[in-house]
């Protein structure tokens, strides 16, 4: 079973400290280690006959909005995360129905989350590579992105072989996945509108849920139809706790105590099995098999 690599780093680091390797040879380690996870990415969600990902991205935007200027669609992604903001600001959802309407009719997201994907600001998106290589080395085969949002993880997962189904709560932003997977010429991916659907029962055996809890109405009952979602031994690789530092900046996050929600995992029976103690913070856990 490969390593995935903030075990790698985590353990070259317990060399350093040992006095096995020095800082500057760590470093450099990471560095190649992060480069590679940024290449399996990046391949995966290059246009045809494109190499730079922040040009592919606003050549996409381009073609699915119809404008033409680069220069003004990348002005609209780096405004992203703040319009996205100022629009849950403007129209204070307050209550389950709001909220659902907030996300569903919601275009600024197409562009925060497009120009987050590029990796040009942050570059935790890669923790979809971590998610993937740990479902290469479980076996796992059909996989769910919950709150998979433009579908850069679905692609990413289609294009190593994997089914994948997307689920979301927002009709904008599936419809631009169904528009993304259409110029790529993938596989089909199965979507899910969470507005009128639910998730099938014992049909994943890897879900991903990836900086999503933070946005839930009732966190509580996700959990319960995520384990409900996959088979016995399945696995739910996420990260269940956003960056306090970055709250101020994201009122849609609306759920800041996450003890309920790791209780009600726990007392599901859930068994972590992993834990990212290196770079992002994600976890994973198992759905025993007898479950």
């Amino acid at each position: 079973m490969s390593v995935v690599l903030a075990d790698r780093l985590k353990e070259m680091w317990q060399s350093v400290e040992q006095g096995a390797i020095s800082y500057e040879a760590f470093s450099s380690e990471q560095d190649q280690l992060l480069s590679e996870y940024r290449s399996r990415w990046v391949e995966a969600l290059l246009l045809e006959n494109h190499t730079d990902l922040e040009d592919s991205t606003l050549t996409e935007l381009s073609l699915y909005t119809g404008c033409s200027d680069l220069q003004e669609l990348q002005k609209r992604c780096k405004a992203g995360a703040q319009a996205v903001a100022h629009d849950w600001q403007r129209l204070a959802p307050d209550n389950h129905k709001s909220i659902q309407r907030f996300y569903d009719q919601s275009t600024s997201y197409i562009y925060d989350l497009m120009w987050w994907h590029t990796l040009t600001d942050d570059n935790s998106p890669l923790a979809y590579v971590t998610a993937l290589q740990f479902a290469e080395s479980h076996r796992c085969r059909q996989h769910l992105d919950f709150g998979g949002g433009v579908g850069s993880g679905n692609i990413l997962f289609l294009r190593n072989g994997f089914d994948s189904t997307l689920a979301d709560i927002s009709s904008s932003l599936i419809e631009f996945t169904r528009w993304r997977f259409k110029i790529r010429q993938l596989p089909n991916l199965n979507y899910l509108d969470l507005k009128i659907a639910s998730l099938p029962a014992e049909s994943f055996d890897i879900i991903t849920a990836m900086d999503v809890f933070e946005h839930l109405v009732d966190p509580l009952q996700t959990v319960e139809a995520l384990w409900r979602a996959l088979k016995p031994g399945g696995f739910v690789f996420g990260r269940f706790a956003p960056d306090d530092e970055e709250e101020h900046d994201h009122p849609q996050h609306i759920v800041h105590d996450f003890a309920p929600t790791m209780e009600r995992i726990r007392e599901l029976g859930f068994v972590q099995v992993w834990r990212d103690e290196w770079l992002w913070g994600h976890e994973a856990f198992q759905k025993p098999r007898g479950a």
